[in-house]
């Protein structure tokens, strides 16, 4: 029986796919559930499991663009599976082993059209441009290449006083690498473009600035972090007090929980947390539901899942749709200060970025404290200057004295400890 693998839809509003990588050949036995291709959509790059076992035969090519539905592969249920096959990991060796030995090939060849090319070109210039000894030394003295050399002598040979008239070329550097490679773009990083370019041509985006002193962070953090990780299993990150912060600031100041859509304003009495993580297709930015509703250790044991489900390639689209506010952290990086571009169609980001130690002036005495600075984009055609510095004070205020804000003054409580 011939069974037609047609795309799966990947997510509502999502109507074609591009063809990422084949990670099988046609002819290969399959084992069902085996992941057989990488898809990408213009939201996250997804993997194609077969649908049963048996012999592949693939009909659409790396690179093609296909609609959902559309029959990209067939597989002959029927056929057997070939002796010695022992399962999915022989299978992929094979595969790998498959495209190694093309690729081995194909360089093999190509270095023989290249050493072919080079013997050509190194007989033309000898023939015709040999430099003289007396012009060699000279030519070597000034580190010029005689093939740069137009000879006048015998047979185009370099004269001493070729050699001696010679310059280097201004603005020319010689041996060093001029190669380039062209690579077609992924459907994702596309639409990513796509979608940065239409933030900042639809919105009228601006950007606050502050800066949050964490030292009160760092002491509670040195205080129960082992407490904490025994208890729950999780490391107490500065995640959870962020995002809790950013709750009390979006539940005081709800305009910049709210979107446009066409002439409407759309508002939510919910907090749907977006988080930028980075993994191995680029940045992925799942949501963390209700995050109103979630503790400490709620936030991080969440924030834990959904990285890792990013890292392992296995976050859904579902699952990284319908954000009410965006956080992301350039610091990780070590970004000191930038101006995050929002994430449509919401109307403001956080920009968390790296901790350095400052000198600051406390109770008229200067000091030194880890200092961050922190960035609010924001929509301005829905939010207004008054609510835009006020939510980012209330965040510095929630940051800087965590255990009034955001612990009710009782730390051991909110930590569930």
């Amino acid at each position: 029986m011939i069974l037609e693998m047609k795309v799966p839809s990947p997510g509502e509003s999502i109507s074609e796919v591009e063809i990422a990588a084949w990670l099988v050949q046609s002819g290969d036995y399959v084992e069902k559930d085996q992941e057989i291709a990488e898809i990408d959509s213009d939201k996250a790059t997804l993997a194609l499991p077969a649908e049963e076992s048996g012999i592949i035969e693939l009909i659409a090519e790396e690179g093609d663009v296909v609609e959902v539905g559309q029959v990209v592969c067939k597989i002959d249920t029927s056929a057997e599976k070939p002796e010695g096959k022992g399962g999915d990991d022989k299978k992929e060796s094979k595969s790998e082993e498959k495209k190694e030995d093309k690729s081995s090939e194909k360089k093999e060849e190509a270095s023989k059209e290249s050493k072919s090319t080079e013997s050509k070109e190194e007989a033309k210039t000898y023939a015709s441009g040999t430099p003289s000894p007396a012009a060699r030394k000279i030519l070597a003295e000034k580190g010029i290449d005689a093939k740069e050399v137009k000879g006048t002598g015998k047979d185009g040979r370099v004269t001493k006083e070729d050699a001696e008239k010679a310059t280097v070329s201004m603005g020319s550097s010689k041996g060093g690498k001029r190669s380039s490679e062209r690579k077609r773009l992924s459907s994702l990083r596309r639409k990513l473009a796509e979608r940065l370019v239409s933030v900042k041509n639809e919105t009228a985006m601006l950007t606050t600035f502050n800066e949050v002193d964490m030292k009160p962070i760092f002491d509670l953090r040195s205080e129960y972090k082992e407490a904490f990780k025994e208890k729950h299993g999780v490391g107490l990150g500065f995640m959870s007090f962020f995002t809790l912060a950013v709750v009390k600031a979006l539940q005081e100041f709800p305009q910049v929980n709210a979107m446009i859509d066409g002439n409407e304003m759309v508002a939510y009495d919910y907090c749907d947390i977006s988080i930028a993580v980075s993994g191995p297709k680029g940045l992925m930015v799942p949501v963390i539901r209700n995050a109103e509703n979630l503790s400490f250790a709620g936030v991080e044991n969440e924030v834990k899942r959904l990285a890792i489900r990013v890292r392992d390639g296995e976050i859904t689209i579902d699952e990284m749709t319908g954000g009410t506010f965006t956080i992301t952290n350039g610091g990780v990086f070590g970004s000191m200060l930038s101006t995050p571009i929002i994430n449509p169609p919401q109307s403001a980001i956080l920009g968390m970025h790296n901790i350095v130690e400052r000198p600051v002036a406390v109770d008229g005495q200067i000091v030194i404290r880890p200092i961050m600075y922190v960035a609010l984009s924001y929509d301005h055609r829905i939010i207004d200057g008054r609510e835009s510095v006020g939510f980012l004070v209330k965040i510095k205020e929630c940051l800087e004295n965590p255990q009034e804000h955001l612990m009710d003054n009782d730390v051991k409580k909110a930590l569930e400890l």
